[in-house]
């Protein structure tokens, strides 16, 4: 943010939508969909065989993987998917927790604590800015989230149907 626009905006600067923007995109979890798409996949698919490692065990109490193997592999996969998308959800709620506070023409805030809260409205020129961050920075970041549920949902169709016929 620029020094003119610190002068005017009340909003201590942890609270400002910018700053929030700025430590979502230095987070070591929450940056990962803005990575390029191949590192973005392939820190899914480390995170989902990750979760593989915790699924499976839990997957051969019910079905031994000798006895059903296919049942084994299914719903360890299924697991693991659940698991993946619970992670991916919480990537999906910060970042449009992140473009709802950005878009908004009034910023909610707390000076020094819980009881003091107040409401202070944008000027034009920073909300003009803040919402071409959402809609070239954000929005993106949030299809790719939501293709990334539509793949883990296909799947899951996908091995259900092959759980029901086999």
């Amino acid at each position: 943010m620029n020094q003119s626009a610190l002068e005017f905006c009340p909003v201590p600067q942890e609270q400002q939508p910018e700053y929030e923007y700025q430590q979502l995109q230095d987070s070591w979890f929450l940056c990962w969909p803005t990575l390029p798409p191949q590192v973005y996949l392939k820190k899914i698919l480390c995170l989902g065989l990750g979760l593989l490692a915790i699924a499976a065990p839990i997957a051969a109490a019910s079905f031994p993987p000798t006895e059903a193997p296919l049942h084994f592999i299914l719903s360890s996969l299924g697991g693991s998917g659940f698991l993946t998308t619970l992670f991916l959800l919480r990537l999906y709620l910060g970042w449009s927790y992140l473009r709802d506070r950005l878009y908004q023409a009034k910023i909610s805030y707390e000076e020094s604590g819980w009881y003091d809260g107040q409401i202070w409205e944008k000027p034009q020129s920073m909300l003009n800015r803040d919402r071409l961050i959402v809609t070239y920075e954000i929005q993106p970041i949030l299809w790719r989230l939501q293709k990334t549920f539509l793949y883990l949902g296909i799947l899951g169709i996908v091995g259900s149907i092959i759980w029901l016929v086999f």
